[in-house]
């Protein structure tokens, strides 16, 4: 103890983190480890992360709910593209109903963790209180919670409206009647504006490219039918089932057949939009499908928007914002009483949280992500990365059941400590193979891939969920 604090609180898991993922990981541990003890720690006074976090009008998915959600407990409706306090709701209930809630400490954001090999723990450090942990385990999400990113254009001081950005949507802010500008065309622009669309004078989304986006029914038909035919936990498995099978069909297709898959996508918007409209413009990107993820509309509401003409498109560079909204290089004027920035996301790979072993420094950019899940060279550490071409918590899930495989090896034979090894080929891939803006500011703090298992993640889930549940524990892994 220093100056009279209080002991550090021991447990022998310790989660950071209390959303999806989260909640995911101690489900498991709850199932798979019983008799481990374990808390987790948010830094938030709401349970949820990103489902808590952001709060801008029509805020969903961009995934299906049957494979965003939990394996084991079965979404209650046909609805497959979910709003976010719903998704909230559901990761609470899931807590509360398993007995997961009461372990969770709020208000304890982590700031730093560090391991001894003396004593074989983490001693984690939060704002509120000190904790030790043999088992540490981040289910902090992938970007940065304080921040979004935020470019500056040229006149921004001569705008006389609002500007928002999404991830800090204020509670009071009226938009009935105004002209809006949603500069972007991400996921969370082409949620914005349908959602602002009818009750703002008109909106229109500022693009310097276009991305590809493709329309999808927001009920699930056939989770339906299952629903109605089936016990709710095996109309929940065939339909989680059925889109995951899917999605590794469409991917796999779009990268064999880049062009067909993206004539086909640019096909389906025309198909939606007025008669004459300049589609290749607005709708065709430069690169590939699956190069940066695609946008996911429920029911074509963006383009039921444009035809109504309450939304409205402009492509270009933005040359610089005036006094009554932004001018782009072209010389076209977008007339905004308020501007939402929906430019993106900070990516933050484990949530800042200052790493440290023996009193040497982790640098992330250093280590190579081991079985998709834990750092070379760093001792009994897990973390939790997603997915890119598909739901985050698919894989997720993958890594929460592989902690515990490895914690239960560790407990069979006695073994205190598990240190993965670094790939010995001086290969390296990205941790996050796709083009996106977002991932290319942050390539130089992520850790890396190696070139092949258990260094490489395959991004297909089936592969991962054998590969994972069938290679040997010890692979690769050094065990005192």
């Amino acid at each position: 103890m220093e100056n009279g604090s209080p002991p550090a609180q021991a447990v022998d898991v310790l989660i950071v983190g209390a959303g999806l993922s989260g909640i995911g990981a101690a489900w498991r541990l709850q199932e798979r480890c019983k008799g481990r003890s374990f808390l987790i720690l948010e830094g938030r006074r709401r349970i949820g992360g990103t489902w808590d976090l952001f709060r801008y009008p029509g805020i969903r998915s961009d995934s299906d709910i049957f494979t965003l959600g939990f394996p084991f407990r079965p979404w209650p409706s046909d609805l497959a593209i979910v709003d976010g306090p719903a998704i909230r709701a559901y990761v609470e209930d899931t807590a509360r109903e398993s007995g997961i809630f009461e372990k969770i400490r709020f208000g304890h954001p982590v700031t730093g963790a560090s391991w001894s090999s003396s004593e074989s723990r983490w001693t984690v450090e939060t704002e509120a209180q000190t904790y030790s942990c043999a088992f540490l385990y981040l289910c902090t999400g992938y970007y940065d919670y304080a921040s979004g990113y935020r470019p500056h254009w040229n006149g921004e001081e001569d705008f006389r409206g609002q500007i928002v950005h999404p991830q800090f949507w204020p509670d009071n802010l009226d938009y009935a009647g105004k002209r809006v500008a949603v500069i972007g065309s991400g996921a969370t622009a082409v949620t914005l504006i349908p959602s602002m669309a009818g009750e703002a004078a008109h909106v229109t989304m500022v693009q310097r490219s276009p991305t590809y986006i493709v329309a999808r029914p927001a009920r699930d038909r056939i989770a339906a039918a299952l629903q109605k035919a089936l016990p709710a936990k095996a109309a929940h498995w065939l339909t989680r089932w059925k889109n995951v099978l899917m999605t590794i069909y469409v991917y796999g297709r779009a990268k064999k057949h880049p062009k067909k898959v993206a004539d086909w996508i640019v096909d389906q918007a025309g198909k939606q939009l007025p008669a004459g409209y300049p589609v290749e413009q607005d709708f065709r990107p430069s690169y590939n499908p699956w190069d940066q993820r695609l946008c996911l509309i429920p029911d074509g509401d963006l383009f039921a928007a444009m035809r109504s003409g309450e939304v409205s498109i402009a492509t270009g560079v933005i040359d610089r914002f005036t006094e009554g909204g932004i001018r782009l290089a072209s010389g076209e004027e977008v007339p905004a009483d308020i501007v939402v920035t929906a430019t993106g996301l900070n990516l933050k790979i484990a949530g800042g949280i200052a790493l440290s072993v023996d009193g040497e420094p982790i640098s992330l950019a250093d280590r190579t992500l081991y079985k998709g899940m834990m750092l070379s060279g760093v001792p009994n550490f897990a973390i939790s990365v997603g997915y890119i071409n598909a739901s985050w918590t698919l894989r997720s899930d993958i890594t929460a059941r592989a902690v515990c495989r490895l914690l239960n090896h560790m407990d069979k034979r006695g073994l205190t400590v598990a240190t993965p090894r670094d790939d010995p080929s001086p290969e390296r891939h990205p941790l996050l193979e796709l083009s996106s803006g977002y991932l290319a500011r942050a390539q130089g703090h992520l850790p890396r891939q190696g070139a092949r298992h258990p260094w490489r993640v395959k991004q297909h889930y089936v592969r991962d969920l054998t590969a994972m549940g069938l290679s040997r524990v010890d692979e690769a892994m050094d065990f005192r």
